[in-house]
């Protein structure tokens, strides 16, 4: 059984449909700090975590929105959650 991690950062980025992108921001800026156009960042509890991905599959169409989190446990350590579908290009833009 994989032991569960407690993330304290995390870094969310999305690309919604429009008809959805005013909830998605509202519910991130619930949890998170806005950083740029559809970036938010910031420290957040595992509880807060849960209930921030749960309010956002409420309102996601998985079938054409993507939001990428990647989750952070210390400076250089992290892990990536994708919810909703990745484009084709599959290139990181982390360098």
């Amino acid at each position: 059984m994989a032991k569960n991690k407690n993330y304290n950062y995390v870094i969310l980025v999305y690309d919604i449909g429009e008809k959805r992108v005013g909830r998605v921001f509202k519910i991130c800026k619930k949890y998170l700090v806005h950083f740029q156009k559809s970036v938010f960042r910031g420290e957040i509890t595992p509880a807060n975590l849960l209930k921030l991905r749960s309010e956002l599959k409420n309102v996601v169409d998985s079938e054409c929105d993507f939001i990428a989190v990647f989750k952070m446990t210390g400076d250089y350590v992290f892990d990536e959650e994708i919810i909703g579908v990745r484009l084709n290009n599959s290139e990181s833009l982390l360098l």
